[in-house]
């Protein structure tokens, strides 16, 4: 058999993806398994959304749709910006995909050249970096600390764009450290970027799990201060469909075009039944579900950053958003791949390396996620508890 491509050699496998296989392993073998690795929460696609979905099976809407989507759910999306943001954006800018990764496969394609560089933050989910790669461009990885609260700067932009960076990506609210970009950093990024002749991309996925002041956790999108920014957004996170793989983007007027174009070659058009099932997930009672859902994860959030100080945990900056918190877990090792794989083994609960994410002091650092009800939080907390001084002693009071 031949040899595989030399990109294909370059994109990494997610760690936590053996961290899961294992625990799938040791749960069908009857071990009690607590799940605090993968990006899921434990709330199904709301009802209304099921059904709307099943109701488009049952009526044989199964053909393709065109490749940039439903006219009327693009139509929804574009309301729902101005409806819940005051932001006006043309349906006709809104590109529907298979998933937001989807999205994002359209975008570097249309982009990136080959040898072209897109400025990412580290830490930060990695596919993002591999999407480049498959395209012979590169992720150009910054490190961020939480001084800056592990997201890209207007600084950082100055300081380190080189003639072969195409543009900036960043995410809010991020994965994995649950930060949030404000209006005013978002805008400074934005004017930054076009200074030097760039773009602006914004991950949004995480978009209304907000957890700060005002309605709604005050979700806000980069289109209130940055109308030509391109956004990608999801509704697997908030709306909770992650299974459906149905994403967007919104775009400037100009690149619909070769988007449409590549749409048509890669994948023809998103899925049908999600398409008309996401219809339904901006009903007023969909939107009442998931903000009762916002709430429940913000107890998590605060049960979380109220007990892991106390495990010797440092978490130097609060997430403000997602279902995660990335931790400082310094004290016990530097190491986090192998730390995270003994835990699970030894006690049952498995969370995410840190070196999943980056490079930038990801030995250091694993991922929390708030994805299950509390009660499974606080056992994990407490098998933690007894675990981790056998586990420092045995360090040598590291």
């Amino acid at each position: 058999m031949s040899s595989t491509s030399k990109r294909s050699g370059e994109i990494k496998p997610f760690q936590v993806m053996a961290i899961l296989a294992e625990a799938q392993a040791l749960q069908a073998a009857g071990h009690d398994i607590i799940h605090l690795e993968v990006g899921e929460p434990d709330f199904t696609t709301p009802e209304p959304v099921t059904e709307a979905g099943i109701a488009a099976l049952r009526a044989g809407k199964t053909g393709y749709t065109p490749a940039l989507g439903l006219p009327e759910l693009r139509e929804k999306i574009a309301h729902y910006y101005q409806s819940r943001f005051g932001v006006t954006v043309p349906a006709s800018r809104v590109v529907l995909t298979p998933g937001a990764s989807g999205a994002l496969l359209l975008l570097t394609a249309a982009r990136l050249n080959p040898g072209d560089q897109l400025m990412l933050a580290d830490p930060g989910y990695p596919c993002n970096r591999h999407f480049a790669r498959v395209f012979e461009a590169h992720g150009q990885l910054i490190p961020a600390g939480p001084e800056q609260k592990y997201q890209l700067t207007a600084a950082d932009v100055e300081r380190h764009w080189q003639p072969s960076t195409r543009a900036a990506l960043v995410a809010s609210p991020a994965n994995p450290t649950g930060t949030v970009l404000s209006l005013d950093e978002l805008s400074h990024l934005s004017q930054t970027v076009a200074k030097q002749g760039g773009e602006l991309w914004v991950d949004e996925i995480y978009q209304g799990l907000n957890f700060g002041a005002g309605e709604g956790g005050g979700a806000e999108t980069v289109l209130s201060v940055a109308d030509d920014a391109v956004v990608l957004n999801s509704f697997s996170k908030f709306f909770g469909m992650t299974g459906w793989r149905l994403g967007w983007a919104v775009v400037p007027e100009s690149l619909v075009p070769v988007l449409d174009t590549l749409a048509q070659n890669l994948f023809l058009a998103p899925p049908t039944p999600a398409q008309y099932a996401a219809l339904a997930a901006f009903s007023p009672e969909v939107m009442a579900t998931l903000e009762e859902r916002r709430q429940i994860l913000h107890e998590r959030r605060d049960y979380l950053l109220s007990v892991l100080p106390e495990l010797g945990f440092k978490v130097p900056v609060v997430p403000e958003g997602a279902f995660y918190v990335y931790a400082d877990a310094s004290r016990f090792t530097d190491d986090s791949l192998a730390f995270c794989a003994r835990l699970l083994r030894e006690t049952g609960v498995a969370i995410t390396p840190g070196v999943d994410f980056g490079e930038h002091r990801a030995g250091e650092h694993v991922r929390f996620a708030f994805t299950t009800r509390i009660e499974r939080l606080q056992e994990a907390i407490g098998r933690l508890a007894d675990w981790l001084p056998e586990y420092v002693a045995e360090q040598g009071g590291r």
